[in-house]
């Protein structure tokens, strides 16, 4: 069956730095059949879509709110999304998932609705 697990979280002080991992596996297709995302959500709060990227890693996107502080990238041979995050603040604190939807197109989406496969999460919390 199809899985992703999410690793890399933790507790890191304000301006301090984590690298989340995804790693898939158990899918029917190849990883570079999938666009991939990043997307978190506090207790209480909707899903927030963080990042995205295509199949081919050539087009991503990022939320307003972690633009120019986190760097999604992924690695098709070991079947590896990551989201390197820098400069974290206490608002960034949130359980983050990554996610994965089929996809040959040239972008990718950060609306969650559009991805069809999910990891159980990491916890990333921000002290100040």
């Amino acid at each position: 069956a199809e899985q992703l697990v999410e690793s890399g979280g933790g507790l890191v002080q304000a301006g301090g730095s984590l690298r989340l991992s995804c790693t898939a596996s158990g899918f029917v297709a190849s990883f570079d059949d999938y666009a991939m995302g990043w997307f978190r959500q506090t207790s209480g709060k909707e899903r927030e879509g963080v990042s995205c990227i295509s199949w081919s890693g050539s087009s991503t996107h990022y939320a307003e709110s972690v633009k120019d502080r986190f760097t999604i990238s992924r690695d098709n041979v070991h079947t590896i999304l990551h989201l390197q995050m820098t400069n974290l603040q206490p608002v960034d604190t949130a359980d983050y998932y990554c996610a994965a939807t089929p996809s040959n197109g040239a972008s990718c989406s950060l609306g969650g609705e559009d991805y069809a496969y999910w990891g159980k999460g990491t916890q990333v919390t921000v002290s100040s």
